[in-house]
């Protein structure tokens, strides 16, 4: 299926320690770079894109952020998924003048706007059911969050 999105382990970090939320989409972008599913221009469109559309959610206890850009920056559809070593600021993307420390990060990678949709709905399935997250950020290793994502992704 080509709009299937590919998980991949060298794409999850588990305790990633960064300073910023620009730090942090920066060395996530640099991975999917350099794993080929994105083009150079996806870490300021990225950026430039949680200026106008933050997203930051707040889902109780363990909060998370699905920062992603347009399809143009995208080669092939991807997930980099990083659990935080300590938590990140990003803007809340109900309210963009309130600021969310964030756990846990899925940076998607997405190649076209119609599989986007039915992807987000998945993913916002996750985030609402807490023990999936904590399973998620309690994670030890990629290969964990690995399986925990595949199935979803395939059900």
């Amino acid at each position: 299926m080509e709009n299937q999105i590919e998980v991949r382990e060298d794409l999850i970090f588990i305790n990633l320690d960064c300073n910023s939320r620009d730090e942090l989409i920066k060395y996530m972008s640099d991975q999917m770079i350099n794993a080929g599913k994105v083009k150079d221009t996806y870490c300021n469109a990225v950026l430039e894109r949680e200026l106008i559309y933050p997203t930051g959610l707040n889902t109780g206890e363990i909060k998370v952020a699905i920062p992603h850009t347009d399809p143009v920056h995208v080669n092939s559809a991807g997930i980099s998924v990083a659990t935080l070593k300590n938590r990140v600021e990003f803007k809340n993307m109900e309210d963009p003048n309130q600021n969310i420390d964030v756990d846990l990060v899925f940076m998607l990678a997405v190649a076209d706007p119609k599989a986007q949709v039915p992807l987000l709905v998945k993913l916002m399935g996750v985030f609402s059911d807490k023990d999936l997250l904590s399973r998620i950020k309690k994670s030890k290793t990629s290969n964990e969050i690995k399986q925990i994502l595949e199935e979803l992704i395939k059900e």
